[in-house]
């Protein structure tokens, strides 16, 4: 074996082994000492005393490294547990007819006729935890702040619901009509977490796994950010994440955890149900998840709690004189702990304790059933609440409990840590009653023998119910509400939107850089400037944002502790603790979670907030577009910016940097109201009516999805009687034919209205054709009017029949109309059912690629000569130009020959 001298110098387990040793003589007598604990008491006293003393160096403050895992044991020793301040006996009765209803509420739920679902293994595993944080920790809305903000698990909503069944805020006729929100209306309850659905009652989505933990994290930093900036006091508010062992396995789950120990985030906890399963099967079979999720939360920087035995493993540990209980429990797999809650106490004293002799001993005084009731942390209300308050009282660091439980804990033998106990939703007679034993309840076997087993509830003047009303009183009302205290805010007045409507001049600019200059114009107002958060990930500059480097400056709690680089630039980085910008880094869906703790500042905190997010259009809708559905769901309102829109129009990018389908996939999103503007004075009026919408008198739970595009052009002056209902419902007549004798009409969204202009032009002088050219600002707008005159007058066929406005709007055209746009064919196809005369559109459909704009248009048949040769065929297909004349449009343009195209503007990146 090499000496210590014959090491390499490298930094060894974190230990640094090139640092000069100046005491060679006291190093060597630390190192005798360590090695006659060995010999003389063995490799595990001598482990002890190490980490008694790595213990002690950490509360002198001295710096030794992290371990990254520690023993399968709670990290709260018994000794230095908390007085439990509740009445545990009360407590338990409370948790029963909670555990009790939330359980019967599924399974009526699965009657005949109805079945629609549910899962109840969940609760039942979490059921302590979320009591504890219920009765102790979690914070109401009633002082007049936003409380505490609470992310409870999706799959654990039927306790949720049992819970404040008890406390009368919902009805027996309510828990009856749960997954049927419409046929039971209007008492249904959502399946999960759903504040679209129940407005007044849930605040945050989270059964689409793994948005829940991104969630918390950017809604901890948010209330940081708002409090940081003078918007809202969150001093008080605590972030409580409820999560699932296996829902760590997504990457949104663990993707962020260093923003939050960066940022220092004590205002954060996440509880992780660690009850070992998934949906199907053991999460982490051959391992261990617990000691797998502290290696990662410990190496990202977290405080790490483990909550893993009952009270009832107290003694057993405090024998382990030799650490062999603690080694059995550090190398038994997960997949066995699943085994051993579902066998019988004699199982567990022959696998368990029984091949070793000393592990033996320890039991031999207990019976059976007492081994079999050596239980897991996560049951026990004590452990919880020391587990609780030692997070909400730690400083400097997030902290995540790791809370061992059994997934359908306490609904019998047929749930209790089976594999297919999520999908298991009816208890049977005999299930019902074990149950029911189990959790001493007053019911009769008669009642569970007749029809559908009943709810329980122990009377509203009992001491339970009273308890219950008592705790949350003191904790500032009831948990989960939600709540809108903002007012409207006083919006802009006209001349705010003045510079952008005045186009721009002689100079090229491209879209996105007129929604800059308005946002500019914007942040200047004094009661709405300091109310918009600017987010981007990492391409502040790309999209010309670093303007506002200098003045918004970049969020940042630690402010600015290093020479900028190009400090002494006009347009230098600049953080500051106060800063506007949150610059997330390369991360969108980190982008998009801080979209959405701002977009709901006004519920969350009464405070309304307009953030404003901008990213590469591909990397929005495709990539977070999960993300973009949970931001609805939540009611959040803001901008989103799709830049450098288009599939032709990000030159040299290639592939998965061209997107001509975002807003197909806006459309999917009811919340999204998404446009596709020219012009900045396009812009400028959706802009205008945006906030109206969002922030106004009369808001409404919306968001706006803008595509901007990086090619400059020249931006027009708003014409006079410029048509702003026409841009706002999403198409108008921008530029009427003004020669030629046979008429069309050409509609074109975005960077494409300047091609379908050029192709006006190239019409009249060459086809003899008058075109007009129609600005379609919203596609999907125009669409979803037309559905919903549709539905009215399928349901009202006595009623006058509506027309949807785009019929309305091209009555007097005379088509054909043909639709061009860099999206794929399927965004303008939306609404050629409506459109009053034949309807053909042209489309980038298929991959993008690297090229000149010029030469990508050409290939994809979109620019202005394939405009013009998309227009005649139509007129020839409808007999008003002879066809020969398509042959000759063809050869005369070279539309068969890409690099005959003129190249177009190059550049512009922003």
């Amino acid at each position: 074996m090499a000496s210590g001298s014959d090491r390499n110098p490298i930094i060894i387990g974190g230990l640094p082994s090139q640092v000069p040793d100046f005491d060679p003589e006291e190093t060597q007598e630390w190192l005798d000492s360590l090695d006659a604990a060995v010999d003389e008491r063995g490799r595990e006293r001598a482990r002890y005393l190490m980490l008694r003393l790595i213990e002690r160096a950490r509360e002198k403050r001295v710096a030794v490294p992290e371990m990254r895992s520690t023993d399968y044991v709670n990290t709260i020793p018994t000794r230095a547990e908390p007085f439990f301040p509740g009445n545990e006996e009360i407590e338990r009765k409370i948790l029963n007819a909670t555990r009790w209803n939330a359980a019967v509420m599924v399974s009526r739920a699965q009657r005949p006729g109805i079945g629609v679902g549910g899962h109840i293994a969940t609760f039942a595993s979490s059921a302590s935890l979320y009591d504890v944080g219920f009765n102790h920790f979690f914070r109401g809305k009633d002082e007049g702040d936003g409380g505490d903000q609470v992310f409870f698990q999706g799959h654990a909503s039927p306790g949720i619901y049992a819970r404040a069944f008890l406390l009368d805020r919902l009805s027996e006729d309510n828990l009856d009509g749960f997954r049927q929100e419409k046929s039971k209306a209007p008492h249904g309850l959502s399946s999960y977490p759903h504040p679209r659905l129940m407005p007044d009652f849930w605040e945050f989505p989270t059964v689409s796994m793994g948005l829940g933990p991104i969630g918390a994290i950017y809604q901890a930093r948010m209330n940081r950010y708002m409090h940081a900036r003078g918007i809202a006091d969150t001093s008080k508010s605590h972030v409580w994440a409820f999560l699932g062992d296996g829902e760590m396995d997504e990457p949104e789950s663990l993707g962020q955890l260093t923003i939050a120990a960066r940022e220092g985030l004590d205002n954060l906890t996440f509880v992780v149900n660690c009850n070992l399963q998934r949906l199907d099967g053991p999460v982490r079979g051959n391992g261990k998840v617990i000691q797998e999720l502290e290696s990662v939360f410990r190496g990202a920087g977290w405080n790490v709690i483990k909550l893993i035995w009952d009270r009832t493993w107290d003694p057993l540990l405090a024998q382990d004189r030799d650490g062999i209980l603690v080694n059995r429990m550090n190398t038994t797999p997960d997949g066995q702990f699943q085994t051993y809650a579902t066998e019988s106490g004699s199982y567990i004293r022959d696998h368990f304790f029984g091949d070793d002799q000393r592990l033996r001993a320890m039991v031999e005084g207990m019976t059976d059933d007492q081994i079999l009731h050596l239980g897991r942390g996560g049951h026990d209300h004590k452990k919880i609440y020391a587990a609780f308050k030692a997070a909400v009282e730690h400083t400097g660091q997030p902290t995540v409990i790791l809370a061992k439980t059994v997934k359908g804990w306490t609904l019998g033998p047929n749930f209790e840590g089976r594999n297919a106990t999520h999908q298991m939703k009816k208890l049977t007679v005999d299930d019902l009653k074990g149950f029911r034993d189990r959790l001493h309840l007053p019911i009769s076997d008669k009642e569970l023998e007749s029809g559908a087993p009943p709810y329980y509830h122990p009377g509203r003047n009992s001491e339970e119910i009273q308890y219950m009303h008592d705790r949350r009183l003191g904790l500032g009302g009831y948990v989960p509400t939600r709540v809108v205290r903002s007012k409207p805010l006083a919006l802009p007045e006209d001349k705010t939107y003045a510079s952008v409507k005045k186009g721009s001049g002689q100079q090229s600019i491209a879209t996105t850089m007129a929604f800059v200059r308005l946002l500019k114009d914007l942040m200047r107002d004094k009661e709405l400037g300091r109310r918009f958060v600017l987010i981007a990930p990492d391409e502040y500059r790309t999209f010309g944002m670093d303007s506002f480097f200098p003045s918004a400056k970049i969020y940042n709690p630690l402010g600015q502790q290093y020479e900028s680089v190009d400090r002494e630039l006009l347009l230098a980085y600049k953080e500051s603790p106060t800063g506007q910008m949150l610059h997330d880094g390369i991360s969108e869906a980190g982008c998009t979670a801080s979209l959405i703790a701002a977009g709901s500042a006004y519920a969350t905190h009464g405070e309304p907030l307009i953030p404003v997010y901008v990213f590469y259009s591909m990397f929005g809708f495709q990539r977070t577009g999960d993300q973009f559905w949970q931001m609805s769901d939540q009611l959040a309102r803001g901008f989103v910016l799709g830049a450098t829109a288009g599939r032709t129009t990000l030159t040299g990018e290639g592939l998965q940097h061209a997107d001509g389908h975002s807003q197909l996939l806006a459309s999917t999103n009811p919340g999204c109201v998404a446009y596709d503007p020219a012009f900045g004075f396009e812009i400028a009026h959706i802009v205008q009516d945006g906030l109206r919408r969002m922030y106004g008198p009369d808001s409404e739970d919306v968001f706006y999805y803008l595509t901007v595009y990086n090619e400059p052009i020249q931006h027009p002056a708003e014409p006079e009687n410029v048509d702003a209902e026409g841009i706002l419902k999403g198409v108008y007549r921008f530029s009427e034919g003004v020669s030629g004798s046979i008429p069309a009409q050409i509609m074109a969204s975005g960077v494409a209205v300047p091609w379908a202009v050029e192709a006006q032009k190239i019409l009249a002088e060459d086809w003899d054709v008058k075109a007009d050219v129609w600005s379609a600002t919203s596609w999907n707008e125009l669409r979803r009017e037309a559905v919903a005159c549709e539905e009215y007058n399928l349901l009202h066929p006595e009623e006058e029949q509506r027309v949807p406005y785009v019929t309305r709007k091209l009555s007097g055209a005379q088509g054909p109309f043909v639709a061009v746009s860099d999206w794929m064919r399927s965004v303008p196809d939306q609404i050629a059912r409506w459109v009053p005369g034949t309807y053909q559109s042209l489309g980038a459909d298929g991959f993008g690629f690297a090229d000149t704009r010029g030469a990508a248009r050409r290939f994809f048949h979109i620019d202005a000569q394939s405009i013009v040769v998309g227009v005649l065929t139509e007129l020839a297909r409808e007999g008003k130009v002879d066809r020969s004349v398509l042959k000759q449009a063809i050869d005369r343009y070279q539309l068969l020959d890409v690099s005959a195209a003129d190249p177009g503007a190059a550049g512009g990146d922003a």
